[in-house]
């Protein structure tokens, strides 16, 4: 926490306790993480053929490509605020393979969470298209996490459609906090 002394119209001797965005948003992540991390341990127990199993009725078709969408989703809005480059997207086909995309989105928002440093100043990102939209650090952050949690949801329904339904726990809410 960063304590900042208030404006000079107020009482200059004053302080006030202000959270850093990046501080939350790390706090924040960490939980996503380990909630993620409990999905991944349920994939890397599903048989291969069940990971991968294509259904056309299903975004994205396959639990792996799910998977290989919701990493793609972080590192495409993070190279937007200028956190990396997206070179090429591979499409993971095992637990192992989603693992090492994911250990990449954590070091890219951990980058993002360092360098970002205007969370709330908005920006216009034009697309390769055209179209423009207005964006912030914040929402760069946000969005992909909000979708990941999206696409949780419909990555479960998808297995049990497969007949191989999550265990239930860990629970795939988002974590608790620890003590």
């Amino acid at each position: 926490m960063d304590c900042m002394p208030l404006p000079h119209c107020c009482a200059a001797s004053r302080r006030v306790t202000v959270f850093r965005m990046n501080d939350d948003l790390r706090l924040f992540y960490r939980l996503v993480q380990r909630t993620r991390d409990g999905v991944l341990d349920w994939l890397e127990s599903l048989p291969h053929e069940v990971l991968n199993a294509e259904r056309g009725d299903f975004a994205y078709g396959s639990l792996a490509n799910i998977y290989s969408h919701i990493a793609h989703c972080y590192l495409i809005w993070l190279s937007r605020g200028g956190v990396g480059e997206v070179d090429g997207l591979p499409r993971a086909g095992s637990a192992e393979e989603l693992r090492a995309m994911f250990d990449l989105v954590d070091r890219r928002v951990a980058q993002a969470l360092a360098e970002f440093d205007a969370p709330d100043e908005t920006f216009r990102f034009t697309h390769e298209n055209g179209w423009e939209e207005t964006l912030s650090q914040r929402w760069l952050i946000l969005h992909p996490i909000t979708h990941e949690f999206h696409h949780k949801g419909q990555a479960l329904a998808l297995a049990r459609v497969l007949g191989h339904p999550h265990h239930g726990s860990p629970d795939t809410d988002l974590v608790t906090p620890t003590a």
